[in-house]
């Protein structure tokens, strides 16, 4: 090769010279500026405003307890949710960087080798190919590419680059960010890292993160509650100060005016009207919402890499959930992906299995070497296949032995095309579909290396539909003496091995289970695709198979008739898959797409949910919403299960939450009017309202992902988050847990059983326990559709430990919480009485979800 590359010392001296090729990302997410951050989250504010409030009026009252618990809530709930989204983005940041490592093809040491993208330095001699992204600013050397640039200008459009002659240009300067579409070249760096034009840009740029759909439901709820929290809180202002002068008063004129009169005691009672308001917000004002979300898609994604699903765009996981259609690809992921040639074939069909049984007949070898070897992206250096794709690395391993010839024009793969070719000053060499090679030949050569003239392609392709109906690929060879492509002389087709996956039974099974449309889009022959697709039953009697030609004769109307039946688009072109993909959205599908290279990005962008495939080109898992690094379909199928899993889980918790704040609404409220003006106090709500949403948001998120929704039907992508089961479940339930405490406050029977005292302190340490406790035996009703409350119950072990540790501190502070908490210790068997009547919310749940089953409800599956 005519460029040796830098040495191991040159490489170290231009690194500290010139800089390193890593761009660090600005941190965004700094602990302490997360922190600061919180403070202007709306409970941050009512919290601050309650404890000013509190500080005013601290040195006449004395309450130090109080105001020292709410400076510890501020604290608190500023700290937790700033760690969560801090610890969330920095794990998300380190799997991301782990698993979506770039390598390049560079000159080293005088051999060619890969290294990390990061690890380049200035003066690096640089290989790249078509659907690779260029790694650092560099001008060309030799060859001609056309890249997009548009990750730099905004403009998506190919730009033709060449080789430098006399003087460097932009015609022949390459810059970091841009994808190579097509052909090939060679560059050598001359600038790295924050010294690109891409990194200097990076220095006054940050990504605009955008909330995803999901997200933007949750804010949307969010104000809706809170609008009905702020109401609440006017009536509690409201409904206290009648309580106290109009209802204390019997309603009597006089005593009211009396009362009104006394400027001490308006402003306590104003200033207690207002913290209860305050209260109210905080308990109703869902500010969990968004840090469950985030959570919960933090712990998935760490789970899903595990399952080798690496979550790009988090709006990609939060779809997947929602798909009705997804169009796969065959190659890598239906199959292995580790092709294999088991043989060549001659005009007459005769099969030669490998490398030894051709030497028989050392002339046809010879050609047959030299087309496989010569028109081949792959390299071999120091013993390993470097470059090209999966089929050229294949064509390598069959046939080492061959007469190098000088290469003067190479046109790498086209997959419009449908093949590549190679020009050297001996001949020309193509390689590709049959379908495009086979109609350029007019001669064949013989296994005697004689050239023949070929008056029909009967035996051809009898051979070819042979081996395609077994589910084998067939790539036909041929060459001329003369640097053009017609009048070809075909060589023979070469037969390649791809075994289907094991586990893609399985995966395809699940996903239709799943009520998701399976089509198969493959460059592949038709009878290989059909072989594939009625092996997996992916296809069926009655089904339909297209190829690309006949796919583009027909209208999007005729399209859009066949589109339930239609499984199958063989020798697929990139714009049949975009078209596909619009064509089902028109439908009002959500639509999935899994792509691996460079052609295969508009449609992976079009599409609800792109899957771009480890294996596959940089360009296409930019443009992807998820990467499958095992190019396996099995790992979409759990994408699809973690996406509903997560929407299940943001619900339960929605459930469980909505319930407790009907039930603290529905108490403040009527309180006063039933002469329980203050049943729990600020510090106790401020404790309900962390185990609502802080401590149950958690919980909630480790909930697993069970196979028993992959059974449920697709849900549209704009279901409201509500349904009519939960909106059920939340009225029902919250409103027997509000008629439970009621009855509790007032109902003699209840008092008798706790014992007396003048402030009532143990009744109403014992009613904070009670509500506390029917939160806890709720959070079990809403984990659950089915009546077996410990339902897959140790696929979740922390939800177990984290409401047991909610009870355990509510016991504690019943006992030791004194006048912070204004809890007085109470008896086992007052404590005992008090678990059960919150129990009671079990079987009363129990009863709604029996009443569902045997209605069978629609609502309920």
């Amino acid at each position: 090769m005519e460029w040796a590359g830098l040495n191991d010392e040159e490489v170290i001296q231009s690194k500290k010279k010139h800089g390193s090729n890593k761009i660090e990302s600005k941190d965004e997410n700094k602990f302490i500026k997360l922190l600061i951050e919180s403070l202007g989250d709306p409970i941050i504010k009512i919290l601050l405003i309650a404890l000013s409030v509190k500080v005013v009026f601290l040195f006449r009252e004395f309450d130090w307890f109080e105001t020292l618990g709410i400076l510890i809530a501020i604290f608190l709930a500023s700290f937790i949710s700033s760690i969560s989204e801090y610890g969330s983005g920095k794990a998300f940041k380190k799997l991301f960087d782990k698993n979506n490592e770039v390598y390049s093809k560079v000159r080293r040491n005088n051999i060619t080798t890969e290294v990390l993208s990061e690890d380049l330095v200035v003066g690096d001699i640089v290989f790249l190919s078509s659907g690779e992204a260029v790694p650092a600013d560099g001008i060309i050397i030799k060859g001609e590419i056309t890249v997009d640039e548009s990750a730099l200008t905004g403009e998506s459009y190919e730009v033709n680059k060449y080789a430098a002659t006399n003087k460097v240009s932009e015609k022949n300067t390459l810059y970091k960010g841009s994808v190579v579409y097509s052909k090939e070249c060679t560059m050598k760096i001359t600038h790295v890292g924050l010294n690109t034009v891409y990194g200097l840009a990076a220095k006054q740029l940050t990504e605009q993160d955008h909330d995803s759909p999901l997200k933007l439901r949750l804010r949307e709820l969010a104000k809706f509650i809170s609008r009905i929290g702020y109401v609440a809180a006017i009536l509690v202002f409201i409904s206290y100060l009648l309580s106290v002068y109009i209802i204390s008063n019997n309603f009597v004129p006089s005593e009211i005016l009396l009362s009104l009169r006394n400027p001490v005691y308006l402003v306590d009672n104003l200033i207690y009207a207002l913290t209860l308001s305050v209260t109210i917000i905080i308990v109703s004002v869902p500010e969990g919402l968004p840090m469950m979300v985030a959570l919960v898609l933090s712990i998935n994604t760490k789970k899903m890499l595990k399952d080798q699903v690496l979550v790009r765009k988090l709006v990609g996981i939060e779809t997947a959930g929602s798909l009705n259609v997804l169009l796969t690809d065959k190659t890598g992921t239906l199959t292995r992906g580790a092709l294999s040639v088991i043989g060549v074939c001659d005009h007459d069909g005769r099969k030669y299995s490998d490398e030894v049984e051709l030497m028989k007949y050392p002339k046809y070898l010879n050609v047959v070497a030299s087309s496989i070897n010569i028109n081949n992206a792959s390299i071999i250096s120091d013993g390993k296949l470097i470059g090209g794709n999966t089929t050229d690395q294949a064509l390598k391993k069959f046939i080492t032995s061959y007469s190098p010839e000088e290469v003067i024009k190479s046109n790498p793969f086209d997959s419009n095309l449908k093949y590549s070719s190679v020009t050297t000053k001996e001949r020309f060499y193509i390689k590709g579909a049959s379908e495009e090679v086979l109609p350029k030949c007019r001669y064949y050569l013989n296994n005697l290396g004689e050239k023949k003239v070929l008056r029909n392609t009967l035996k051809i392709e009898t051979t070819i539909n042979y081996y395609t109906q077994k589910g084998n690929r067939v790539i036909t060879i041929a060459y001329n003496d003369k640097p053009n492509e017609d009048n070809l002389i075909f060589i023979g087709i070469i037969l390649i091995q791809d075994e289907l996956r094991p586990e893609s039974y399985e995966g395809v099974e699940l996903i239709k289970e799943a009520d998701i449309d399976i089509k198969l889009i493959t460059g592949d022959n038709i009878n290989t695709a059909l072989a594939v697709g009625k092996e997996l039953k992916i296809y069926s009697s009655g089904d339909i198979a297209l190829t690309s030609d006949e796919f583009n004769r027909l209208s999007g109307e005729e399209i859009k008739e066949i589109f339930p039946r239609l499984k199958i688009i063989a020798r697929s072109k990139p714009n049949d898959k975009s078209r596909l993909v619009k064509i089902a959205k028109e439908l009002n599908l959500v639509v999935g797409m899994t792509g691996d290279g460079v052609n295969d990005a508009p449609a992976l962008k079009k599409a609800d949910v792109g899957f771009a495939m480890g294996s596959g080109t940089e360009v296409a898992k930019e443009a992807s919403d998820i990467v499958i690094l095992d190019d396996n379909i099995k790992s979409i199928s759990r994408a699809i299960l973690y996406g509903r899993t997560i929407f299940k889980n943001i619900r339960k918790f929605i459930i469980f939450q909505l319930t407790v704040n009907i039930c603290a609404l529905t108490l403040s409220i009527i309180g006063p009017f039933i002469g329980v003006s203050t049943p729990v106090t600020v510090m106790q709500m401020l404790w309900i309202n962390m185990i609502m949403d802080t401590i149950a948001g958690v919980a909630f998120a480790y909930e697993g992902a069970n196979l028993e929704y992959m059974k449920e039907k697709s849900k549209p992508k704009d279901e409201p988050i509500i349904n009519r089961y939960m909106y059920g479940e939340i009225v029902l339930t919250g409103f027997y847990s509000s008629f439970l405490c009621i009855l509790f406050l007032k109902l003699p029977f209840f008092k008798n059983l706790i014992r007396y005292d003048l402030n009532d302190k143990y009744f109403l340490t014992a009613f904070f326990a009670l509500f506390v406790f029917i939160g806890i035996f709720n959070a079990f009703n809403a984990r659950t559709k089915s009546r077996n409350l410990f339902r897959n119950i140790m696929q979740n072990k922390v939800f177990l430990i984290v409401f047991l540790l909610v009870a355990i501190i509510q016991v504690y502070f019943i006992y030791f919480g004194g006048n912070i908490f204004r809890t007085y210790g109470l008896t086992i068997k007052e404590l005992i009485i008090v678990f059960g009547i919150a129990f009671t919310v079990i079987p009363f749940d129990l009863i709604r979800k029996t009443y569902l089953i045997k209605k069978n409800s629609k609502d309920y599956l």
